[in-house]
């Protein structure tokens, strides 16, 4: 399938008069791949009178849906939540296609409530806000179940614009990063994680990795990692690695360009080094690796982003794992839309109503909750004898509770139990970050930013991901901060430089 990219989106979007404002929602959605409701401006109902809603979710367990189990857990939401709201879901999960095949229905006006996050590629919190694809639900919200079930803080800190389009799970809303071990090798080697402080500590454990023969002893995710490692020291407010080649500096609380940074040409000439050494494969660099390499024995040393039972993480790869913090925690927009729903703009009134009534018994019910993450009891999980989820092997539905609903009413898996109370109190503690709150409107240079970002996928994902000799790294970054200029950079730095001082 051929992918959207952002500009397209806008393109597309505009042509279909997608609007912001909650009126907007009268151009309709369509239903399940019929005719469309933005062409009819009908809302879809069922033979029992109950608003229809398109729900795209992506899933991240598996490396492929089961569609037959997907139309089962459907069903089973429907009967379940007929004699409780005026709401019939059509479900939709995807998986590793999930940005392209999203895109392409978002644009063909196919979908009402959407999953996304603010770290997400073409369909991410910030592409769908300058996309005016997003319904306004501010005034859709007071009063109602989805609202009362968070407090206060969290609407405001997930504003944009001082507008509320977007409905955050309420999970670990901050960010932080750790180091991630595989258990078994940690009690084979008798590592000592809690002594690994910097990146450059990881060293003797990767050479026991690669002396293990594994293919991956240190894996990116097919990440560029440098705005994750670097969090310490910069405020990645952008929240997009493909745009981080600007950032706040946290000491001097201004703008800066971060390819020019002592910290960028540290990072990439050890990730460069550590490839040289055979550390990290070119496989991360190709985005050959995908979401399941974590489940394998193909690694040694990876990240994760810290939550307050990351012992989910057992589950979520199906092997133990342990933790090392590698940053301080921060509370910001971005992190607080890490896991989020979105009402699609294209949405009619009614079809909004159902949309936010949906969301409002998702996070309230736990029966509900529990079925829309982990399936049909018996087939896909179990409650244990303490009432705990455990996944049945190979099932053929599988979420986890982060992309899924508030932690407060999906059940805890049995491998990793938590409280309520364990995330109210993970995310109280984080720190405040001194770009909080701050969006940036990048209209004012939308083709420099685009065309800058190109750049980062030619330069700096490769170099972040040690794509490079590490004795060249010095000299691509010059040609990488070249080419950013070539593209407009300077225009994107200051327009950055001004907003945010209007900001402070």
């Amino acid at each position: 399938m051929k992918k959207f990219n952002r500009v397209a989106a806008l393109a597309l979007a505009t042509m279909m008069g997608l609007s912001l404002t909650a009126c907007g929602g009268e151009t309709g959605s369509s239903q399940g791949g019929s005719t469309t409701g933005a062409a009819t401006g009908q809302t879809q109902v069922a033979e029992n009178g109950a608003v229809v809603i398109d729900v795209y979710r992506r899933t991240f367990n598996l490396g492929a849906v089961d569609d037959a189990q997907v139309k089962k857990v459907q069903d089973a939401i429907n009967a379940y939540i007929a004699d409780k709201i005026n709401v019939q879901i059509v479900l939709h999960d995807i998986a590793s296609e999930y940005e392209d095949k999203a895109n392409l229905a978002l644009n063909n006006g196919e979908i009402d409530l959407l999953w996304t996050a603010s770290w997400e590629s073409t369909i991410g919190t910030k592409d769908l806000y300058a996309a005016n694809a997003v319904y306004d639900i501010t005034d859709l919200l007071p009063g109602s179940a989805v609202y009362t079930s968070m407090d206060a803080n969290t609407w405001e800190a997930s504003k944009y614009g001082g507008r509320n389009y977007f409905i955050p799970v309420y999970k670990d809303n901050v960010e932080g990063y750790d180091f991630m071990f595989r258990q078994e090798l940690v009690d084979k080697y008798g590592w000592d994680i809690t002594k690994v402080k910097k990146l450059a500590d990881l060293e003797p454990m990767l050479a026991d990795c690669a002396s293990e023969g594994l293919k991956y002893p240190f894996l990116t995710q097919r990440t560029a990692m440098f705005y994750r490692w670097y969090i310490d020291s910069f405020d990645f407010f952008t929240g997009d690695a493909t745009s981080n080649w600007v950032a706040v500096d946290r000491k001097t609380n201004s703008v800066v360009d971060t390819i020019l940074t002592p910290e960028y040409e540290e990072f990439c000439t050890l990730m460069c080094k550590w490839a040289e050494e055979g550390y990290i494969s070119e496989d991360d660099v190709t985005k050959t690796t995908d979401d399941t390499t974590t489940q394998t024995q193909d690694w040694g040393i990876s990240w994760w982003t810290d939550i307050p039972n990351n012992g989910e993480a057992n589950g979520r790869y199906g092997q133990q794992v342990a933790m090392q913090p590698a940053s301080n925690r921060y509370m910001h927009t971005d992190s607080m839309l890490g896991s989020c729903y979105a009402v699609m703009a294209t949405c009619t009134p009614e079809e909004a109503q159902a949309c936010v009534d949906f969301m409002g018994l998702l996070f309230t019910d736990s029966k509900l909750a529990d079925l829309y993450t982990f399936g049909i009891e018996g087939e896909d999980f179990n409650y244990n004898a303490d009432g705990y989820v455990a996944k049945i092997p190979d099932a053929k539905y599988n979420h986890s509770m982060w992309e899924s609903a508030s932690a407060t009413v999906v059940t805890c898996e049995a491998d990793n139990p938590y409280t309520s109370q364990m995330y109210i109190d993970f995310n109280s503690s984080a720190l405040i970050s001194c770009a909080n709150g701050f969006q940036f409107d990048k209209s004012p240079v939308e083709a420099q930013y685009t065309a800058c970002q190109n750049v980062f996928e030619e330069y700096g994902f490769i170099l972040e991901n040690g794509g490079y000799p590490s004795a060249q790294v010095k000299d691509v970054i010059q040609q990488y901060q070249a080419a950013l200029d070539e593209a407009g950079y300077q225009d994107v730095l200051a327009e950055f430089q001004k907003q945010y001082d209007a900001w402070k």
